[in-house]
């Protein structure tokens, strides 16, 4: 894993957002089932930002970032603050889940305020290294190795295992209302599974997540 030289926050208008593209050129928002962590089963609206400032090699949405593989005019748009919250109002879900990419590159409290409006819950999933508005509603902190943690306190610390160099026992002290493991995906998945559930087995600090969307194959 390397570190991007993506600046913390892109945008001169923060009422402008880069997105993921879908492959029809609409923008990667849709209704699914969470299918990990803490809101495993609940029914969300998810946005896709683009870009990262991580390059992880294992990384399930590459398209989001890796421009050396991807085409950055194919897989990213950008919308206003408002067409985005008109998509998710049309929707009516109370969970609203940005995820990325990273989106803490783009979000601040005048994003936040302006997806939010009244009846949503807004939750992020982010890797920790640049620290989030207070106006998050729930925070999901995903430690990749070798990448300064900035975020030490919220509601989920969920790490992808295993990770050389990261030890899940470090994180233990921090801040966080649930600790979650969860197996990294590809060709070493059910050794990855096995590995998990028997840290978890043997360390109940912490909980087993697992992707079941993906079992589902559902978005």
């Amino acid at each position: 894993m390397t570190l991007n030289k993506t600046s913390s926050k892109e945008l001169v208008d923060s009422n402008i957002v880069k997105l993921s593209k879908l492959d029809s050129g609409k923008p990667e928002i849709f209704v699914s089932i969470q299918g990990e962590g803490v809101f495993a089963g609940t029914p969300c609206v998810f946005i896709r930002l683009a870009s990262c400032n991580l390059s992880c090699s294992w990384c399930d949405t590459k398209y989001t970032w890796d421009w050396k593989n991807y085409e950055y005019a194919n897989h990213v748009m950008t919308l206003h603050n408002d067409d985005i919250y008109s998509m998710i109002d049309e929707y009516n879900l109370k969970h609203v889940v940005i995820t990325g990419g990273e989106p803490l590159l783009q979000i601040d409290d005048k994003l936040v305020e302006a997806l939010k409006k009244e009846h949503v819950e807004m939750a992020i999933e982010t890797n920790g290294t640049i620290i989030p508005p207070d106006s998050i509603d729930w925070i999901c902190v995903s430690p990749k190795q070798e990448a300064e943690l900035l975020v030490t306190k919220g509601n989920e610390l969920k790490i992808v295992y295993p990770q050389d160099g990261l030890d899940p026992s470090n994180f233990l002290g921090l801040d966080f209302d649930v600790f979650s493991l969860q197996p990294m995906d590809g060709p070493e998945y059910k050794d990855n599974l096995q590995q998990t559930m028997h840290y978890c087995r043997t360390h109940p600090e912490w909980r087993l997540s697992l992707q079941t969307h993906k079992y589902l194959q559902i978005p």
